[in-house]
């Protein structure tokens, strides 16, 4: 299996930090994307249907919105590698999450619905990840104005959804 080592201080901004050390050191990230799918289908599949649209706090999402938050940031994060790939560098703006979830409609779409489109969205990032030849891995681009290497960006999108697993575990259950 190919392995891709974790990025290094620098390659991404400091809160990234908090994803990024959530998985391990083995260089196996498209194993974790792809194992992580597939421990977060079975475990939000084990939710009763009324915690899928439990807030636990004013102004905090739901699980469905959490799980179109993970599928909107996985999104941008592999655009965001794919341009840095290709050397690409213009300087790319954040986008504003809380209106994305707003805006996402979850709570009205079945859970089927949100996880066929994880799953979407999921294969075509491994597939991107795959494609890219060794060198990609560590170009860097501007984005959100902090430095962010393709590598990074691979490791960003399996920790930032391992975080937020853990914070439906710790607080909405």
């Amino acid at each position: 299996m190919r392995r891709i080592e974790k990025p290094k201080e620098g390659e991404y901004a400091p809160y990234t930090i908090m994803y990024i050390g959530l998985l391990p050191n083995d260089g196996l990230i498209l194993k974790h994307l792809r194992d992580n799918y597939l421990i977060t289908r079975d475990f939000i599949f084990s939710l009763p249907e009324e915690k899928l649209t439990y807030r636990y706090a004013d102004g905090k999402w739901t699980i469905k919105e959490i799980l179109l938050h993970i599928v909107d940031d996985e999104r941008i994060y592999a655009y965001r590698a794919l341009r840095f790939a290709r050397n690409d560098k213009t300087e790319l703006p954040g986008f504003e999450q809380d209106e994305h979830a707003a805006y996402s409609g979850a709570n009205k779409r079945s859970i089927r619905s949100i996880l066929r489109e994880f799953s979407t969205v999921r294969s075509s990032t491994i597939s991107l990840f795959s494609g890219l030849d060794d060198n990609s891995f560590t170009r860097v681009g501007m984005a959100n104005g902090n430095v962010m290497s393709v590598r990074a960006a691979a490791y960003h999108i399996a920790g930032h959804e391992l975080r937020h697993m853990n914070i439906i575990k710790e607080r909405y259950l």
